[in-house]
């Protein structure tokens, strides 16, 4: 079963930062950046990157290079990363909000590591690097003198523009890199499908280090808009809610986690702020659909809910579906809707072969957004960029892992992580699917569900629920789920949580919550 995007037609060079450079030339007094109350034009921020370029290709930093940038969101941050891009170089982003043994990890699996962009605050946490640590503050002399024209480095669609970590089934760091081809197709398409233009502006509300979020940070500058940024290192509701009360930010692109803090803030605050968005781009993790519906269909909101779906080794995004025509109940899991431009969705079963309307199989992706692979990579996890024969040609596809099916209507639908199942007293169990119930009945908000060991080594399943008001009942909540879920898939336990936690990526903290419970539930490393 294939699914194909729309064939659109790429500019000779797919270069991302020209399109910024076309908006700067066209438009320069246009604001490019707000942060912590200051505007920088478009003019400014192309000069002040065209510098840094400069300085980056004095140093013999340029095409093919890997700039590490470790900074909390700024003005300087845009500077670091469109200066790499002039210069022809790839950057990597170091988030400043990780633990210092997590960058420290991280900072070793950069095979080639030029220098690190960094600040007096971040310095210090990669300092283990050993590479030279710049700071655009103290240099903001010697830039001066640089001239503020563009260096002129031919950069093509297949060059890297960026790199970032993702963990993989391994749990071990994997650097996948993305070509400009991609990432320019990507945002190209969200500009096309979706009319993003010069007044869509945008608010950053995810960790710098998630995938998702270089996007955001990229998408409102493709299309000539302004892009805000929060003062502030972990995602902050109050912040964000204020930035879309007090500014005209059209687009937020986030977790569907965060997604859902945001619309608990703005239905207890009574505010409008959010439901008046253009555009929520979110996804990243299973939707809960029932933490969003009435909210979604309260009177008066124009805001359109995009469930999206991809991974980091192909430039983010994959596939893409309007939530406005969806209902409770249409579906146990809701599509995640077609592909983008120039994407195929391939479903495989194992052997590669493809499966029909309906049936489950391997989502794999082909097209323009498939990255460049694992930098320095010599595992397994390599195996999963290969080629097939599809319609009698040789495809390059990425295999994601995940478990789908495409619908009579030609939407996507994953259903969870091939390799998420665990056996349960002899039965293989997704515990997404455990979540999707237990969501569905009444009087509980949310939920997550992560796998334990006993003493003796058999899995369990431990619920983690946060009531919609009032107490919940162990009973009732078991009663419930047997009413729908064979036996062996209730959680031995329900453990009653205020909230649940999130990563700095906006993601439910699986891990947060086994290490709070760990002592009283005997929580194992094993994960859900």
């Amino acid at each position: 079963m294939i699914l194909k995007g729309k064939r659109v037609a790429l500019p000779p060079a797919p270069v991302v930062h020209r399109q910024f450079e076309a908006h700067a030339a066209a438009a320069p007094d246009a604001v490019a950046v707000v942060c912590a109350g200051r505007g920088t034009t478009y003019a400014e921020l192309d000069a002040a990157a065209n510098r840094f370029a400069r300085f980056l290709l004095a140093r013999g930093h340029g095409r093919g290079a890997k700039v590490g940038v470790c900074l909390d969101y700024s003005t300087d941050m845009l500077v670091a990363i469109l200066g790499t891009l002039k210069a022809g170089a790839a950057y990597v982003p170091f988030d400043p909000a990780y633990p210092a043994a997590r960058l420290e990890l991280l900072l070793g699996h950069v095979p080639g590591l030029a220098l690190i962009v960094a600040s007096p605050e971040t310095a210090p946490m990669v300092g283990s690097a050993g590479v030279e640590t710049v700071d655009l503050q103290r240099l903001a002399g010697q830039l001066a003198d640089l001239p503020a024209t563009g260096p002129g480095v031919e950069v093509t669609g297949d060059d890297l523009c960026y790199a970032v970590f993702t963990s993989g089934s391994t749990g071990t760091p994997k650097l996948t890199a993305v070509r400009h081809e991609g990432w320019f197709n990507l945002m190209n398409w969200l500009r096309i499908e979706y009319g993003l233009h010069s007044g869509s502006h945008h608010l950053v509300v995810s960790a710098f280090g998630f995938d998702l979020s270089q996007r955001s940070l990229m998408t409102p500058l493709f299309c000539g808009a302004t892009q805000h940024l929060l003062p502030s290192r972990n995602f902050d509701a109050m912040m964000a809610y204020r930035a879309l009360t007090d500014h005209d930010v059209r687009v937020v692109h986030c977790a569907s986690s965060t997604l859902y803090v945001l619309i608990d803030w703005e239905t207890a605050r009574g505010g409008d702020a959010l439901a008046r968005l253009d555009y929520v781009l979110f996804g990243g993790e299973p939707l809960k659909f029932e933490r969003l519906a009435p909210w979604a269909r309260r009177e008066g909101n124009t805001c359109t809910l995009l469930h999206q779906y991809g991974v980091a080794e192909c430039t983010d995004v994959a596939t893409s579906y309007d939530l406005a025509g969806h209902r409770l109940g249409d579906h146990d899991v809701a599509p995640v809707g077609r592909p983008a431009h120039n994407t195929d969705i391939h479903l495989l079963d194992e052997r590669l072969v493809g499966v029909g309307v309906g049936e489950y199989g391997e989502v794999c992706i082909a097209g323009a957004g498939v990255g460049a692979g694992y930098l320095g990579g010599t595992g397994p996890e390599n195996a999963k960029f290969t080629t097939i024969v599809a319609e009698g040609e040789p495809v390059r596809i990425y295999r994601t892992g995940d478990r789908g099916r495409v619908t009579e209507d030609g939407e996507l639908v994953v259903a969870g992580r091939l390799d998420a199942q665990v056996k349960v007293r002899g039965m293989r169990i997704d515990p997404t699917d455990v979540e999707r119930a237990l969501g569905r009945l009444a009087g509980v908000r949310e939920a997550a569900v992560v796998v334990t060991h006993t003493g003796s080594g058999d899995a369990e399943l431990i619920a983690f629920v946060v009531p919609a008001d009032g107490d919940l009942d162990e009973n009732e909540l078991r009663t419930g789920l047997l009413a729908t879920l064979p036996r062996n898939m209730v959680p031995a336990a329900f453990v009653r949580v205020p909230s649940l936690p999130l990563s700095p990526h906006g993601k439910v903290d699986r891990a947060a919550l086994r290490d709070a419970h760990r002592d009283r539930y005997a929580v194992s490393g094993a994960t859900a």
